[in-house]
């Protein structure tokens, strides 16, 4: 007898349905094919342990079971149930086979009929609407990512009895009910980290402000104990919410990467990653044999903290400047191409030299003459061309850090940053940017004029400095930012004065 039933494979953050046909006839050994990897090959085992296991009947005959499209590969054990479903209805153990072409059915089987959670629950429950299927079966444990997606009936199960008991009565199990949006507009924030802990650094505070109501990269140079990872890890309290958009984009790479956390609906905090300097370049870019995101892709919408960052492998740190460029990750394979996006403020970290005493105000360096070059020289200059603000970070005196007033909070800071957003989102309305750090050139003419003594103040600096295009550019857009804070339609003077400051690394002095 042949049945269908139907799953879906999941490729970088979209879905692909895909046709589980099951032929139970007569002859011995079973066959999956399709183009499947081994974890999908050895479905078999699991289905009949499980099938057993629970007083059902495991048919002795020939089983063929072909995963169409062929031409797509099909990698997980999230096929097990859909095919586990096909043999029992082929077998005669579900009354009525038909009603499987309304499901579209995912899970992993346990040895004893338990259902265990998949990746990708989002994106297959995304798709799954989009072509008209009545519901969507999924583990327990993935019930409350897959029931974001309305005019979708989203059923969750534990246990494949408990399927077979809804196949063969549909009335007796009611469809999970999320309200994503109330659940994440109540969403609490789980931080309590705030710019009110920080004592003195308002310059840098300043700067950090700049990032983010810019969306723009920022690292931040100073001894150990200055304070640049504290500093850093509480840029995401002063961004704006995520929109409901924006929080769809980063649940379905978290849902994809099996990182969403147990019984989330959507993800209501900007991402902060901040992986060690030993990660690889597939780690942090994405990849592998099954595509999988990597670092900047799940700090999409986020930040990603890169802290001493010429420790990082200069191999791994290349690989970053096409997608910071991009805002998005392509994976190239023989047989496909996969995109992830990457839309991400890279905040890094390091040392002035390697003994990270160099311009200390009151510590001697003690490296050897050429060390300082040769330790910037680890980050390339195009990367560094990439970060808009270079940040010096001094340690703070005893008489500030004994003090006990508190700093501005991140709430007042993260006031005036949304309204410089507001202000780029009515700006970048017909565009498909939402920030000044993503203007291209054409939107730079358009939104960065400057006059004649702001544009002959910038010549300076670009002879003195020697600055590049790039770096050129990346001026303009801090100037733009800075002139969103203070509300001023045009680029003043002092805007642009203030953000050639920010360019530390280009100055005479670190040079070694």
């Amino acid at each position: 007898m042949l049945v269908k039933t139907y799953g879906s494979a999941v490729y970088g953050v979209e879905a692909i349905s895909i046709t589980i046909e099951v032929n139970v006839t007569e002859g011995l050994h079973t066959f999956i094919v399709g183009l499947a990897d081994s974890a999908v090959k050895e479905s078999i085992q699991r289905i009949e342990s499980a099938i057993k296991s629970n007083g059902l009947y495991m048919p002795r005959t020939k089983l063929v079971v072909n995963l169409a499209p062929a031409g797509i590969r099909k990698s997980g054990s999230a096929f097990d149930l859909p095919i586990a479903m096909g043999i029992l209805a082929g077998s005669g153990q579900i009354p009525d086979p038909e009603i499987l072409k309304d499901y579209v059915i995912m899970g992993e089987l346990s040895l004893d009929g338990s259902i265990l959670p998949i990746k990708g629950a989002l994106p297959i429950a995304i798709q799954a609407r989009k072509e008209g299927f009545k519901g969507l079966i999924v583990p327990r444990a993935n019930a409350a990512e897959a029931a974001i997606v309305n005019q979708l009936k989203v059923f969750a199960f534990g246990h494949v009895k408990e399927v077979l008991d809804f196949f063969r009565d549909t009335s007796t199990v009611s469809p999970v009910v999320a309200d994503a949006r109330k659940d994440f507009y109540n969403a609490p924030s789980v931080t309590d980290l705030d710019f009110s802990d920080v004592k003195g650094q308002e310059n840098i505070k300043r700067s950090l402000e700049i990032a983010a109501a810019g969306g723009h990269n920022l690292i931040l140079v100073g001894p150990p104990g200055a304070g640049k990872t504290m500093l850093a890890k509480r840029i995401p309290t002063i961004l704006p919410p995520l929109n409901l958009y924006e929080a769809l984009e980063t649940t379905k790479i978290y849902s994809v990467a099996g990182k969403l956390p147990a019984n989330t609906t959507l993800l209501s905090q900007r991402p902060f990653r901040s992986p060690h300097h030993t990660i690889s370049g597939s780690a942090l870019v994405g990849g592998g044999s099954i595509p999988q995101p990597g670092e900047i892709s799940l700090a999409h919408n986020g930040v990603l903290f890169l802290d001493e960052l010429p420790e990082f492998s200069r191999s791994v740190l290349e690989v970053m400047r096409q997608p910071m460029e991009d805002r998005k990750v392509t994976i190239s394979r023989a047989r496909q191409s996969i995109e992830f996006p990457s839309s991400f403020i890279l905040v890094a970290s390091m040392n002035p030299c390697p003994c990270g005493y160099y311009n200390h105000p009151d510590k001697q360096c003690t490296c050897l003459p050429g060390a300082v070059s040769r330790y910037l020289n680890k980050i390339s200059g195009p990367l560094l061309d990439r970060i808009d603000l270079h940040i010096e970070v001094v340690p703070v005196p005893y008489g500030k850090l004994s003090s006990s007033e508190k700093g501005e909070p991140s709430s007042r800071i993260r006031e005036r940053v949304i309204a410089a957003r507001e202000i780029q989102r009515i700006r970048f309305t017909s565009h498909e940017i939402y920030c000044n750090a993503q203007m291209g050139s054409q939107l730079l003419h358009a939104y960065c004029q400057i006059d004649k003594m702001a544009a002959s103040k910038l010549e300076k600096a670009m002879v003195k400095l020697k600055l590049s295009a790039r770096a050129h550019d990346n001026i303009l857009k801090i100037s733009r930012t800075i002139a969103d804070l203070a509300a001023c339609e045009k680029i003043r003077t002092e805007h642009l004065a203030e953000a050639i400051q920010y360019r530390s690394l280009d100055r005479e002095g670190w040079a070694g």
